[in-house]
């Protein structure tokens, strides 16, 4: 097995979604295919290669858990290697951050949460001495 190359991330709106990853996240778009039917193929991702496949929400089950998909607990770990200045890029563009940083024995981290509720961490590790 080579590993894991996508995981699905659903939302109510595919723009509004890209809009999100691109200019709040900076991440890129990797690929926005159109399907037929209103249903598009977006692929995003970050410079370290993490990818999510963005699924608009299609029926009332899956809308119900969008903002809940981790169940409440952070389930998207999002790398820095400049926190101090992802967190001001991150909050110029409206990212709600729950939480001041803080510093733990692995790095500097800090909750934030999408526009739809789901709860992430914005992680610098530390580096080895």
């Amino acid at each position: 097995m080579s590993g894991l190359a996508l995981a699905t991330f659903l939302v109510p709106d595919y723009d509004v979604a890209i809009a999100f990853f691109r200019d709040a996240l900076d991440f890129a778009v990797v690929e926005d295919s159109d399907l037929g039917d209103g249903k598009r193929w977006v692929v995003v991702g970050g410079a370290s290669g993490g990818r999510l496949l963005l699924a608009r929400a299609a029926n009332e089950q899956q809308r119900a858990v969008i903002g809940k998909q981790a169940g409440g607990r952070v389930g998207w770990f999002l790398h820095t290697e400049d926190f101090a200045a992802d967190h001001r890029r991150m909050v110029s563009w409206g990212v709600e951050f729950t939480e001041e940083p803080r510093h733990e024995t692995y790095g500097t981290v800090a909750v934030f949460r999408d526009p739809w509720g789901n709860p992430w961490d914005l992680i610098e590790q530390r580096k080895a001495a």
